[in-house]
C-alpha cells in the first residue's frame, strides 16, 4: 500500500448568503469538480440568535444529480415534492436523489428560529451518469444514531459511516454510483490511514482545524485534489480535526450546469426549465 501524493489544494472562497457565512472550495478558480463531486458549501459555523429568519432555502427545483446534507450543528426541515418530510438534527444527514426532478426546500425549524443556537452545515452535490439523470426521485434522512460510528487505528479517531464500507462498518446509505462518504473527527495527536483506491477520485475536505495530510500542512476550508499514484491518505492532527471524507469512481461524462440543474447537454437543461415551468416537478410521475 502507498500514500497518494496531494496534486493540489483548493480554499473555499467566501460567499455569503444572507446572514449564513457560505464558503465553497468547489467549483472555485482552479477546479470545476472532483468528478463526481460537483459542489460544496459549508455553512457557519456561527450562532444564530434568537427570533432568527433561519435558513433562506426556501422552495427550489433540482434534476440530475444528488444532494447530500451534513448537519454537524443545529437542526434542518426538509419538505419536497415526493411527499418527504423530516428534520434532521446534530449529526444527522440528508441524502436526495432528484433524478429527473424535484423541488425541495430546507429551513430551519420553528424552535431553531425561536430560540436560535449553533448552526454549521455541509452540503455536497453528486453528480448522476446519463443513464440515470432521469431515475426516480428519492429522499432518505438519518438521525445521527441511525449511522453507525466507528474507532478508526488510533482511539483518539472515530468516523461515521454515512456509504459504504469503513474500518468494518457499513454505512447505511446504498448509493446508485457506489459514492463512500465519511465523517472524520481527529483528536489532535492523532492519525489515521484512509482508504483511497487510485482508480477512484478522493473527496477530502478539512471542516475544522490544522492537519498534515501525506506529509503537508493544510488548514481548515481547504479541499484536497490527490494525483492517482497511491491507494492511501494519511492525515495527522495537530489540533481537533473534522475531515468529509469519501471517493467514487469519475463518471468522466460532459457536465453542463444551469443553476440548479446539472445534465449532459444544453438542450438537456432547456428541457428541465420547460419542465420545471410546466409544474412537472411534483416527483410523483
Amino acid at each position: 500500500m502507498s500514500l497518494r501524493s496531494v496534486h493540489a489544494v483548493h480554499p473555499a472562497e467566501r460567499d455569503d448568503i444572507r446572514d449564513l457565512i457560505t464558503r465553497r472550495p468547489v467549483p472555485g478558480r482552479k477546479v470545476e469538480q472532483i468528478d463526481p463531486f460537483l459542489f460544496l458549501n459549508h455553512h457557519g459555523p456561527q450562532v444564530y440568535r434568537p427570533n432568527n429568519q433561519g435558513l433562506p432555502f426556501g422552495p427550489h427545483p433540482h434534476r440530475g444529480f444528488e444532494t447530500v446534507t451534513f448537519i454537524l450543528e443545529g437542526e434542518l426541515a426538509h419538505h419536497d415534492t415526493g411527499g418527504h418530510e423530516s428534520i434532521i438534527r446534530a449529526g444527522g444527514v440528508q441524502w436526495m436523489t432528484a433524478g429527473r426532478g424535484l423541488v425541495h426546500s430546507e429551513l430551519s425549524p420553528d424552535a431553531f428560529k425561536r430560540d436560535g443556537g449553533p448552526l454549521e452545515i455541509l452540503q455536497l452535490w453528486v453528480n448522476l451518469p446519463s443513464n440515470l439523470k432521469m431515475v426516480a426521485p428519492r429522499y432518505i434522512g438519518l438521525q445521527a444514531n441511525e449511522m453507525p460510528t466507528v474507532p478508526a487505528g488510533d482511539a483518539r479517531v472515530s468516523l461515521t459511516a454515512v456509504s459504504g464500507h469503513w474500518f468494518g462498518a457499513t454505512g447505511p446509505i446504498q448509493t446508485l454510483i457506489d459514492v463512500q462518504l465519511a465523517i472524520v473527527r481527529i483528536g489532535a495527536g492523532a492519525s489515521v490511514t484512509l482508504p483511497a483506491p487510485n482508480s477512484r477520485n478522493v473527496f477530502c475536505y478539512l471542516v475544522k482545524g490544522e492537519v498534515s495530510i501525506n506529509g503537508d500542512a493544510l488548514a481548515a476550508f481547504n479541499l484536497v485534489e490527490f494525483a492517482h499514484d497511491g491507494d492511501e491518505v494519511e492525515i495527522v492532527a495537530s489540533s481537533d480535526a473534522v475531515v468529509l471524507f469519501g471517493h467514487a469512481e469519475p463518471i468522466g461524462e460532459p457536465v453542463v450546469s444551469h443553476g440548479p440543474f446539472v445534465m449532459n447537454t444544453q438542450a438537456e437543461i432547456h428541457q428541465a426549465i420547460l419542465d420545471y415551468q410546466a409544474g412537472k416537478m411534483n416527483g410523483a410521475g
